[in-house]
């Protein structure tokens, strides 16, 4: 017999959901509710809307066949039943009716259902300061939301931008106002560092020095206190714990929230955070209703915890779990390792598990392998440097998680795409050490960058190679703190090295070039410590070996070496350094 399956919400998993169970299921009377008249868009890709990248906002509710994805679309090509502007104001399991609401005349009715399906999505979360209702204080909480924000822009109104918030929304966002349209633009993070729990520091660094290079103010470890304006209600500075900072525009991208109330007031179980808590077949606590995309917890592969993953891939794969399983074919989401990728810029930033700081926070005995090399052979004219850091288990040999940055391009996105994979299976270094990945020097090196950042994880690990955290260095070189028997060993050759021995004391700095250390090394000091550097690293380790195997083992590997230190737009780096 014919269902009635109601779905809640028209955006992402909405949408995949009733498609894909109109698909399976021609009899049933699918209809799709939405309280907006936009719907099914790419909400990902409204900052690039924003940027100018997408040119109109159509191309969001487009499909790659260039039809428009609204009413008539879903009605007359899929084959459901559609109403926008429509609010969903209870669910009554008990009679199985949903109570809604006509958005413009306010009229109320009730719709009755067999399964209902809840993809309400998320909000941006709200700032509860003063001023957070003035005139030019954005979110985007909507695809109506980033229209107006574009037409703010467009206007011509607005010559300095503050960004609250320096996760991916946020640092999308900034790019998105200083590159088209030329905006002063400031980012304020709370955190002491941009992308918190996404990526651990030195990449962030590489990030933030990033940003600034192309005009944005970065401001971490620092707290928006309130919004001035200009007595006429709109917005003119930001006050912060630390400063104040002039704004025509205030965007605000302090994270969302999931839309767990109508499920609550039903209800049904929600996490304390407000998420809808379903099973791995995606159905709540009521067996007649199931949920989907923003709204939902979700479960985290390599913690093994309850986690939030508010993406439009994670929303699409769970929308066609609820359709198979309204169909009745058995099918689960088993959760998510946590992978994304962005851009910043001509740089792009990806990362899949956990970082070494949230693995840590998990109790695992984690510990951090960085590499830098080139992203195609290195001798091919276009090839540039990627950083890769590999966060591994030290007693079980786990691999909890990959992050990196290289150029804008789909280099890192392979390198994280088949991280992924592997991290969803539990691998240990030596599967992601051995792992076949596709070889042309226009492509990748021979040992490709992913296998060279396990094989430094295994020699970690093994106790093989000892490294120093770049924090401790830049600590030290910026002069924050003393270690008097520390002694950098350069030892790339003579024409790199000479403009840091021009500009540190040999009692500091000391360079001997790698292919000279085996015959030269009664010259280093015994009784200091070495702080080996190179380009990248791998010639340190080599170093490192061969000084354990003459008693001269109280030394440490700079891991990524001097290439990182570069992207870090450090003070102390000698201006003669080409």
């Amino acid at each position: 017999m014919a269902k009635r399956i109601l779905v809640v919400g028209a955006v992402a998993a909405g949408p995949k959901a009733a498609c894909r169970a109109r698909r399976l299921m021609p009899e049933d009377h699918i209809i799709l509710i939405d309280q907006d008249d936009l719907i099914s868009y790419g909400g990902c890709g409204i900052p690039y809307f924003v940027s100018g990248d997408v040119s109109d906002e159509k191309e969001l509710r487009s499909t790659s066949f260039h039809m428009l994805r609204d009413n008539t679309f879903f009605q007359d090509a899929k084959g459901l039943e559609v109403r926008t502007l429509t609010r969903v104001v209870a669910i009554d399991r008990a009679r199985k009716e949903l109570h809604i609401e006509d958005v413009k005349s306010g009229a109320r009715s009730t719709l009755p259902y067999d399964k209902l399906v809840l993809a309400t999505g998320s909000r941006p979360c709200a700032l509860p300061i003063p001023g957070n209702d003035l005139d030019g204080v954005f979110s985007i909480s909507s695809l109506h939301a980033a229209i107006a924000l574009k037409d703010r822009l467009a206007s011509g109104e607005v010559g300095r931008a503050v960004v609250i918030g320096g996760g991916a929304i946020g640092i999308e966002m900034a790019e998105a106002l200083a590159d088209l349209w030329g905006v002063e633009t400031t980012i304020v993070e709370y955190m002491p560092q941009l992308l918190p729990r996404v990526v651990d520091r030195t990449l962030a660094s590489i990030v933030q020095q990033h940003l600034r290079e192309h005009g944005v103010v970065v401001h971490t470890a620092e707290c928006a206190r309130e919004f001035l304006g200009d007595g006429q209600g709109r917005v003119r500075r930001v006050v912060t714990d630390k400063r104040e900072i002039e704004a025509d525009l205030v965007l605000v991208a302090a994270g969302v929230r999931p839309r767990g109330e109508l499920a609550r007031d039903a209800g049904l179980l929600v996490s304390p955070q407000g998420a809808i808590l379903v099973d791995r077949r995606m159905q709540t606590s009521d067996p007649d209703i199931y949920a989907a995309g923003d709204c939902v917890e979700t479960f985290h592969r390599i913690s093994g915890k309850k986690a939030y993953a508010p993406m439009g891939s994670v929303a699409n794969r769970q929308g066609r779990v609820v359709a198979d399983n309204l169909a009745g074919i058995p099918s689960t989401f088993d959760g998510v390792v946590g992978s994304y990728i962005m851009k910043v810029f001509d740089m792009c930033v990806g990362t899949a598990g956990l970082t070494l700081e949230g693995a840590l926070a998990e109790g695992f005995d984690a510990v951090g392998a960085f590499t830098v090399q080139s992203d195609r052979a290195h001798f091919f004219p276009s090839q540039s440097l990627m950083f890769l850091h590999l966060v591994a288990d030290r007693t079980t040999r786990r691999v909890l998680g990959v992050q990196g940055a290289g150029v804008m391009g789909d280099g890192l996105l392979a390198r994280i795409n088949a991280a992924a994979a592997l991290l969803e299976r539990g691998a240990v270094i030596e599967e992601f050490s051995k792992l076949e990945m596709a070889y042309a020097p226009p492509f990748s090196t021979a040992v490709d960058i992913l296998n060279a950042v396990a094989n430094v994880a295994d020699n970690l690990v093994s106790g093989r190679l000892r490294t120093l955290p770049m924090e401790d260095f830049l600590e030290w070189m910026g002069g924050r703190v003393e270690h008097p028997r520390w002694l950098v060993l350069d030892v790339r050759q003579p024409k790199a090295t000479r403009p840091f021995t021009e500009k540190f004391p040999p009692d500091r700095w000391l360079a001997i070039p790698y292919d000279k250390v085996r015959s030269e090394y009664h010259r280093i000091p015994f009784e200091r410590r070495l702080v080996l550097v190179c380009n990248a690293g791998f010639t340190s380790y080599e170093t490192q070996c061969f000084l354990d195997s003459v008693g001269m083992g109280d030394t440490v590997v700079l891991p990524g070496g001097l290439n990182v230190v570069r992207k870090l737009g450090v003070d102390w780096w000698p201006v003669s350094v080409p």
